[in-house]
């Protein structure tokens, strides 16, 4: 009878050995892509995120360009535009909206909307050929109070959305990081002073604590900012404040949650073994903090910071509805609401108000239940 030599792996050993290699990471991929609803939010802001970045490219019109004869379309409305070139102004061309025209050797004929009949050379239309200066825009959700093409604007205003959650959650983490580190590490009276601030911004109501660090930013910008900017940037203006307060206001207002969930991490990380070791081996505090503890405490972060996304969306909405956040006429699903709420109590074009909305709630929904997935996926006590 044969017997297997020591130094060789019994059966089911490097099936194991292959298992134990991989990372906390891969099987905590491996839980989520089994959680279907933190699937569906996936795929949903990865497709926000794509509509973003290509919005130059899938948007069918400028989300600015005004049409005044074409206010208020229904949803599937079909423009007959005829292109003039500008003598001036932002755009290369002006629109003017015909119900038909007919081609008369060197001068184009056509009727407007009022009925009227109108003849222009076609020197004087923007382009070599009729497939230039003659479309027809699909307005596959309507048109809003101003003639513009509500799909391009939404498209265009998931840029705001995102770059609003993106960046007030960086500014909102990294002050969350470093005060909630900082509390859990060195305890006393360091802790106190963070508890402190943190009670004082959790006593005032989130959306109120915005606005009203908004309005202070908005001073700072004026009075402060442009002053010391502009020789540098000219082409900065006031108007850029509403964009840039509204990055600013969520994430001082949003840090709360992530100083005190990194703070709870600390208390017990600070008495593990390896952190021990480190002040053996006499490696600094913030070293033993950045280096060696907050890599450990990156699974609650991710899970709170796809919450904050959330949160921060809907203050950008909130904002804008109020109209302190992004001012017009950029493209902002708040913006949006406000200008389409008129209609809902007017009975007519919902959908100016009920578009946005939709986008907003899809938003908020994918990244609640991906957070809800991570937290799953990323607990340590499931098993593999």
């Amino acid at each position: 009878m044969t017997e297997t030599p020591n130094n060789l792996p019994q059966i089911g050993e490097t099936e194991a050995l292959k298992t134990g290699s991989r990372s906390l990471w891969w099987y905590s991929w491996r839980r989520l892509r089994k959680n279907k609803l933190a699937m569906v939010g996936l795929v949903i802001i990865s497709l926000l995120i794509l509509m973003a970045l290509c919005a130059p490219l899938i948007a069918p019109m400028d989300p600015n360009r005004q049409v005044l004869e074409y206010v208020r379309k229904p949803s599937g409305f079909v423009g007959n535009l005829l292109l003039k070139r500008a003598s001036g102004g932002a755009y290369k061309e002006e629109y003017i909206a015909v119900k038909s025209y007919s081609v008369n050797g060197d001068s184009v004929q056509y009727v407007d909307e009022l009925g009227r009949t109108h003849t222009i050379a076609k020197a004087a239309l923007a382009g070599a050929g009729e497939s230039e200066w003659h479309q027809q825009p699909h307005y596959l959700l309507g048109s809003d109070d101003l003639g513009r093409d509500v799909l391009s604007r939404l498209i265009y205003g998931a840029q705001v959305s995102l770059s609003v959650g993106l960046i007030a959650e960086m500014i909102s983490l990294f002050i969350g990081l470093v005060l909630g580190a900082l509390a859990g590490y060195f305890r006393g009276w360091v802790d106190s002073v963070v508890m402190y601030m943190a009670n004082v911004i959790w006593s005032f109501p989130f959306i109120l604590l915005v606005i009203a660090l908004s309005i202070a930013w908005q001073s700072v910008w004026g009075q402060y900012v442009i002053p010391l900017v502009s020789p540098i940037w000219p082409g900065i203006k006031e108007s850029n404040a509403g964009f840039w307060q509204a990055f600013i206001a969520i994430g001082i207002a949003n840090w709360v949650d992530t100083a005190r969930i990194v703070r709870g991490q600390f208390f017990s990380l600070r008495e593990t073994e390896y952190v021990e070791a480190t002040r053996a081996l006499g490696f600094g505090s913030m070293r033993t903090i950045f280096r060696h503890m907050i890599p450990n405490v990156l699974g609650p972060i991710t899970v709170i910071t796809t919450a904050g996304f959330a949160n921060a969306i809907m203050a950008e909405a909130s904002l804008a509805y109020v109209g302190m956040g992004v001012q017009v006429p950029m493209a902002s699903w708040g913006q949006m609401i406000k200008d389409g709420y008129g209609n809902i109590m007017a009975n007519t074009n919902w959908g100016l108000a009920i578009y946005p909305s939709i986008a907003i709630a899809l938003a908020v929904f994918a990244f609640n239940m991906l957070g809800d997935g991570l937290r799953d996926a990323l607990d340590p006590k499931l098993k593999r």
